[in-house]
């Protein structure tokens, strides 16, 4: 069974040709990074499985369902966190279930115990002007894992954040990751960060962005940051720029 079924899809605004034929499969439980020039179209690709888009040309199935109306199949979180203001950080994590309509007393003890494991217990009742760039892409992930934790769409997820606070969030994401199994596709610029995550990187060319290479990354997990410098992941690095360049 795929998790995720791209068949030959293809997206315009008006005489704009943002993708063209795009086919992927993606197994249950993968992590596949897609990455590509800025403008390729790898947020819009996003957008289109997560139903807030429809595609102009192809079909999308999701665990084996082609749906036309493909909102809450998903968990996408936008490059912002888009936590609400006016709610404290428990109830930013149970925004997602509400919106399902999910029993709330099942919700909120699984909200309670996912900031608790992964050290935000401390700050269920704060509000999110508080948090500091890394605590609130936390709270996000985990209101988006609480939606769905089957199939996760991440759209740089960490790309505003300081290299510092990226580097830790990635590990944290790994930890996150290895406890739910969910399927993921993430999005970033950044190649090592692709490295590190993922099982599969896809690479897109410029606009219309089309799949130009799908490279296996066989690294053991739990991964740690040092295994990058392992020389089959340096060549990936280098096989991965010089992809990149040559269609810049």
């Amino acid at each position: 069974m795929n998790a995720l079924e791209l068949i030959h899809i293809s997206k315009s605004f008006g005489t704009l040709q943002v993708l063209k034929d795009i086919r992927v499969k993606v197994n249950p439980g993968q992590f596949v990074s897609l990455i590509g020039p800025s403008g390729c179209g790898k947020s819009t690709l996003l957008r289109l499985i997560a139903g807030v888009e429809n595609q102009s040309d192809g079909e999308i199935a999701i665990f084996e369902k082609r749906v036309v109306d493909r909102k809450g199949t998903s968990g996408y979180m936008p490059q912002k966190p888009l936590l609400l203001p006016w709610r404290n950080v428990l109830e930013n994590v149970l925004l997602g279930a509400d919106i399902q309509g999910a029993a709330r007393s099942g919700s909120l003890k699984k909200a309670q115990q996912l900031l608790r494991e992964f050290g935000l217990g401390d700050f269920m009742a704060s509000h999110p002007r508080i948090l500091s760039g890394g605590m609130a892409q936390k709270v996000a992930l985990l209101r988006t894992i609480l939606y769905n934790n089957n199939l996760l769409l991440l759209d740089e997820p960490f790309g505003a954040l300081d290299a510092l606070t990226r580097q830790s969030l990635q590990l944290w994401l790994l930890k996150l990751w290895d406890k739910h199994r969910a399927t993921v596709l993430f999005v970033t610029h950044d190649i090592r960060e692709a490295i590190l995550l993922s099982d599969r990187i896809l690479v897109m060319s410029e606009r219309p962005g089309r799949i130009i290479a799908d490279i296996p990354v066989d690294i053991q997990r739990p991964r740690k940051r040092e295994h990058l410098a392992q020389k089959k992941n340096v060549q990936i690095e280098q096989r991965l720029f010089h992809l990149l360049m040559n269609e810049n």
